[in-house]
């Protein structure tokens, strides 16, 4: 079976770090030279059985996105 969605700022990387709270769990994902941190509940880390090394995908929603670039 084949999964498909609708969002499309998915950005993919590997898992680096996991730590797990009483209710949340925050996983860093490095995405090329980049880090990014997803504060996810724990029950979800532990359902997708996510594991430091893991190939995993961040799908980004918002309705806003700041674009910030440094002028001389």
């Amino acid at each position: 079976m084949t999964m498909q969605i609708s969002g499309r700022n998915q950005l993919t990387g590997k898992v680096t770090a996991i730590q797990l709270g009483d209710i949340l769990a925050e996983v860093t994902i490095q995405v090329g030279d980049n880090l990014i941190d997803a504060v996810i509940t724990r029950r979800s880390a532990e359902n997708l059985q996510i594991s430091v090394g893991d190939e995993v995908t961040a799908l980004i929603k918002a309705t806003e996105i700041m674009v910030i670039k440094e002028v001389d």
